[in-house]
Parts: C-alpha cells; structure tokens; sequence
C-alpha cells in the first residue's frame, strides 16, 4: 500500500484530530493515555460511555456500509482513523467485540433482518457482545467443542460451559458456536447461534486475573434459550462462520496499535536515559533490538494490508503478524521491568489516597500492567504454536503435526 496521503485523506486525518480534541472534555479529559486491553486503570463503565460518545461522532464502524450505519470508509482512511486516534493519546478502547468481530460476520453471512436488527445497536454503542468460542477442553481446538443446542420448537435451548469469554459481564449479548447436531464430530455440525445474555439460563464467572482485573469469564448456559432464526449462516455451518469472524479480528487497526507499541518504547527509552539504566551496554543492546524488531512489525503489517486492498481475504500474513506482535510486546514487559529496577516489583498500598476503580488490594502501574497481561498474548487469539502451525501447514506445505 502507499500511504502517502491525498489532500482529501489529510483532510480526514484533520477531522479525527480535531473531532477528538473537542469532545475529550469534561469527564473524558483525564481518559488522556489511559485504558486499553490490559490496563485497568479506567472504571470500565467510563469507557463505554467514551464508546456512545464516538457513536455519536459516527466513529464506531467507519468502515460498515452507509445503508446500515457507517461511512463506507476505505481501508486507507481506516488505517488514518486509528493511527490519528493513538496519535492523540486518545482512551485506550474498550474491546468492542461487537463492532470487531460480530458486526462485520452478520453483514458477510447474516440475514438481511438479523443486519437490521443487530448493526444498529452496536453503531451506537447501546449493545455489546462477547463470544462464546473457547471451552475447558476446547481452547484453541474449536472444532472439539462439546456446548450443545436443540431446536426446541420456535427456540434453541442451549447447554453446556464456555470460558475466558471476556467481558461477558457487560454483554447484552453472545455469539454462541455449538454443535446442534450430536451425530456429527469436529467440524460437522456446529452452529454459530445469537444468544440474549440477560436471562435465567446463563451464569457468569468473572476470573480474577493476575492483574486484579476480571476481562475473563467463565460462562455456563442451562437451557438458554434463543429464537430459532437467530443461527448466522446455515445450521450445521457454523464453522466457516465462525472462521470468518477470526478474519475479521486483524486489519485496519493493525498500525494504529504499531503506533502504540511505539509510544510504549519511547517511552521505556526515556525512563532509561532518566534512571540512567541505559549505560548498561546489554539493556542498550535490548532496546535498540525492541527499535529494529518494531520496525520489521510495522513493514509486515503493511504487506499484510496490501494483500488484503489485493485479495479482499485476510491471507497468511495474518498468522505471521499475531505470533510476531505478540512476542514482541511480551519480551517488551520483561524488558521494562528490567529497565525499571527493584521498584518494579512493588505494588502501590491500596490505602494510598489514589482512587482504584477496581478496588483492589494493590494497585499497579501501566508498567506493571504490561508486563504482567502481555504474558497472555501469545495464548489468546490463537496461540503462538496455533499460529505456527498455521504457518507451516497452510502456507509451507508442511505434513500435519502428529496427534
């Protein structure tokens, strides 16, 4: 891809900057460099309102059609969306999973009532979803799910367990894969079903992370229940769904989060030269690696997304770009607390007069807050030995792994 932008997408740059500056006022204005996917220093209630906020700017879904809601952006002014807003240190965003994931697979495979019905909301940021993939023996192999539905007259009554369902507490919603036909093994038979979440039939678990934080979830389901139409795609053809929707969860937002990333070793580098960690010629020697590793990740990204303008498909750069990032945010944590010392490993008193929003017995830094949740990117969203297989089965032809 060029990125080398037009006088109309510098324009566009232009109205994000200043649409952003204008409404991070009030309540929003200390959100400054705040929140994010492991940073829970923000209540989580204050960034969804952040959330309605963008809806009302008609931020949320540039890129969904007009017709439902959206701009219709390119994947261009996409890529200028989320690098202007990382840019201007704008909240981190609550995982939208609805507008990432749920959203995009009902416009590609859903019905044009299910569009009508399910779009709209999340455009304006009202309902949120979860996704009900993983299982206790059923992480990264989704394709041995054991969650059960039955078609029970005009309803589906759904049974069984899912886990590390994030946000599940906040959904109104979940996009639910099941397997609805109990002949069938593996891929056969599994159904991608819309579930209400406010209902008698399901129970959420929060699980207290290392963090102190509760993104994940277990959730049990006995019997709920949902109407018969509410299947995306056919029944029994959940699986191509549900890979559909992994498309979708890697693309536009990829240099904007490579923005962040760049922000973050800026910002260790000046901690570095301030506590003057930096003279040691191996820490040096880190950081400089972190600078040429970032680098090889922002060139990746750029291919990844010039097959994507080419095929319209997410290709194998995809699987290259996740075990990549997520390596390298991981080594980053562990480089930080090193840069940082002793002090590192010390927790602020939770009866300091600092507020807490999640109220817990210790309060860690952003810091801190990296090093500990980056231990869990290289599992969720497909593991590094997920994404190596992919890579070496898909792509170099290589003979499946033995069972």
């Amino acid at each position: 891809m060029d990125f080398t932008r037009t006088p109309t997408e510098e324009a566009f740059a232009d109205e994000v900057r200043t649409w952003l500056e204008e409404h991070l006022v009030g309540g929003f204005a200390d959100l400054r460099g705040r929140g994010g996917v492991g940073q829970e220093d923000v209540a989580p209630e204050l960034l969804l309102e952040w959330e309605r906020e963008l809806a009302s700017g008609r931020w949320l879904g540039i890129d969904y059609p007009v017709h439902l809601g959206g701009r219709d952006a390119t994947l261009a002014d996409q890529v200028i969306f989320h690098q202007t807003y990382v840019e201007a240190r704008a909240p981190g965003r609550f995982p939208n999973i609805g507008l990432s994931l749920l959203g995009p697979t009902v416009v590609a495979y859903g019905t044009e009532a299910q569009q009508e019905r399910f779009v709209g909301p999340i455009l304006a940021g009202t309902e949120h979803w979860c996704q009900g993939y993983s299982e206790p023996n059923a992480g990264s192999d989704l394709a041995n799910v054991a969650t059960r539905a039955r078609l029970d007259g005009d309803r589906w009554l759904i049974t069984g367990q899912k886990i590390w369902t994030s946000l599940a507490q906040f959904a109104q919603w979940a996009f639910v894969v099941c397997r609805t036909d109990p002949t069938t093994e593996r891929h056969a038979g599994l159904s991608y079903l819309l579930v209400p979440m406010d209902q008698a039939g399901i129970e959420v678990r929060p699980i207290v992370q290392i963090t102190g934080g509760t993104e994940f979830n277990e959730v049990f389901f006995d019997d709920a229940e949902t109407d018969a139409d509410l299947v995306v795609g056919e029944v029994g053809g959940g699986w191509a769904v549900a890979m559909g929707t992994l498309g979708f969860e890697r693309g536009a937002s990829t240099l904007g989060q490579q923005t962040g990333y760049r922000q973050e070793l800026d910002a260790l580098m000046d901690l570095a030269r301030t506590n003057g960690s930096i003279d040691d010629p191996l820490l040096r020697q880190d950081l400089m690696r972190a600078w040429s590793e970032l680098e090889i990740l922002r060139y990746n990204q750029l291919r990844m997304l010039t097959a994507l303008v080419a095929d319209g498909v997410p290709g194998p750069e995809m699987s290259i770009g996740k075990l990549y990032w997520a390596s390298w945010h991981r080594r980053l944590g562990e480089l930080g607390i090193r840069i940082r010392g002793a002090s590192g490993m010390i927790g602020v008193d939770a009866t300091s007069p600092l507020e807490d929003p999640l109220g817990a017995d210790y309060r860690l830094d952003r810091l801190q807050r990296t090093f500990l949740y980056s231990r869990s990117h290289t599992i969720y969203g497909g593991s590094n030995q997920v994404q190596r297989n992919v890579l070496g089965e898909r792509v170099l032809g290589l003979p499946r792994e033995p069972r």
